[in-house]
């Protein structure tokens, strides 16, 4: 079994500060934002084992982040990946809500 890399883009860091803060200011629960972070970040590391299992998305949505792109759930988020050579590069991470298939 391949073992992968991780590297997450400044977009997808972006995104997490986003949600982080979103849900410890506008939703004023700090303590769920810790955990719902800690769970997404969970996720990304069981990309080492699993990034190339999962299915590339053929879908038109999906095409704007270019080709060979996966997504790994989480609750109400989706990471959303692509695998080149031994390094999976997370892309965004964004509501699972906004995705148009």
């Amino acid at each position: 079994m391949n073992k992968y890399s991780v590297v997450i883009s400044e977009q997808a860091q972006q995104d997490l500060r986003d949600l982080s803060n979103a849900i410890s200011f506008e939703y004023k629960s700090p303590l769920t934002a810790i955990k719902y972070l800690r769970g997404i970040y969970d996720e990304m590391k069981k990309l080492r084992l699993i990034a190339g299992l999962l299915p590339i998305q053929k879908s038109a949505y999906f095409l704007q982040y270019g080709f060979n792109v996966r997504r790994l759930k989480y609750k109400k988020m989706t990471i959303i990946y692509t695998v080149i050579d031994n390094a999976v590069y997370i892309i965004q991470v964004i509501p699972s809500s906004t995705i148009i298939t």
